[in-house]
């Protein structure tokens, strides 16, 4: 009898032991969670790669880029008052001083602040939504040369 609650126990024991080294990378810490960190810095904190098949991100405020082609075919924008349609040219210049896009951190901003996934899909979809317009510009210049040039021809 003695040895099957020695057995009992040392069973007993190593479950509990084994189910608290089961979540030994997950950390509470005033009221946040950290995974694969013991300083949580966030409501939910992970230091390491995330696996899923998705990920929905709220705007909460955050205005959806349709103010570029607002303000191309209307000339201003009530969603973003303050955006401006910039020129190529204008692009190329800053392009030429300062090595990066308008509007997007430069690599030292990245690699100090890090990366917000809302704030740089917005940004790229409106650098995208400005692509397609100087595409459609451009294409519209291609068809008035090929005028041009049917009518040199003749």
């Amino acid at each position: 009898m003695k040895n099957i609650l020695l057995l009992a126990f040392l069973l007993f024991s190593i479950t509990l032991t084994a189910q608290r080294n089961k979540l030994k990378n997950i950390t509470e810490k005033n009221g946040k969670i950290g995974i694969g960190t013991k300083t949580p810095d966030e409501l939910l904190t992970v230091k390491g790669k995330i696996h899923t098949q998705e990920v929905l991100v709220d705007l909460n405020g955050a205005i959806a880029p349709d103010y570029v082609f607002e303000n191309y075919y209307k000339g201003a924008s009530k969603l973003n008052t303050s955006y401006h349609f910039p020129s190529l040219s204008e692009i190329e210049l800053f392009i030429e001083n300062n090595h990066h896009l308008p509007g997007v951190p430069s690599a030292e901003e990245f690699e100090e602040n890090g990366l917000s996934l809302k704030k740089m899909n917005l940004l790229l979809l409106e650098k995208l939504e400005e692509l397609t317009l100087y595409t459609i510009q451009q294409q519209k210049e291609i068809e008035l040369l090929k005028e041009s040039l049917k009518d040199l021809d003749r």
